[in-house]
């Protein structure tokens, strides 16, 4: 693992679409009220052993949340390992807020886990896609051997992204996590460095719509 900075808030990646910036605290907001959304709350939010979905985050949950990103990104020039920081996903144009990709965990052996959400007015138009294939060449630009996503099995939009993104599906999970009390397969997409190519990349852009 390479981390070019040290300071999390300069992060920034772009195509001609969409960029991928450090939250700041003027962001929480919109984290806020973007984690109303049922899908969310499904697929990206912190549940209970038994698949309960914590409440949504207030505003100064959101700002927390951030600050642990940011701490957790320093932290990572000590222990070689990055693990839980998101990044916003945004409109290059205009700088709309549009959702979130991040890393989940990036080991010590250069494994990197992604993860990924869209508040609900930018879905259907390409920006997860695009976010995905920017992250995965900045992750195998500084270092990243492997990077993986898991996504609930009924989770189709989710997998469409993977799979537009140029990741192979490698297996399913079968009853490996918990929504309300019913166990639910989880599907398990990855990219290797040495199968990564800018024009496969070109393509998983060029097909959105």
């Amino acid at each position: 693992m390479r981390l070019p900075h040290p300071e999390y808030a300069t992060f920034s990646v772009a195509d001609r679409v969409v960029a991928l910036r450090a939250w700041s605290s003027d962001d929480a907001a919109f984290i806020a009220a973007a984690s109303t959304d049922p899908a969310l709350q499904r697929y990206s939010l912190p549940h209970d052993p038994r698949g309960h979905p914590a409440p949504p985050p207030s505003i100064a949950d959101a700002s927390t949340t951030i600050d642990e990103f940011r701490a957790n990104w320093k932290a990572a020039a000590t222990t070689g390992a990055l693990i839980g920081v998101g990044f916003a996903i945004t409109d290059a144009a205009n700088g709309a807020r549009l959702g979130q990709c991040g890393i989940d965990e990036w080991s010590t052996d250069d494994v990197a886990q992604i993860g990924y959400w869209l508040a609900p007015a930018a879905r259907g138009n390409g920006y997860a896609t695009r976010a995905v294939v920017l992250l995965t060449n900045w992750l195998f630009g500084h270092g990243a051997e492997r990077v993986f996503m898991t996504i609930v099995a009924e989770n189709d939009a989710s997998a469409a992204v993977a799979r537009r993104a140029g990741f192979t599906h490698e297996g399913t999970m079968r009853a490996h996590t918990v929504w309300h009390d019913e166990r639910s397969d989880v599907m398990w997409f990855a990219m290797l460095r040495d199968e990564w190519r800018e024009d496969l990349a070109s393509d998983a852009k060029d097909c959105e719509h």
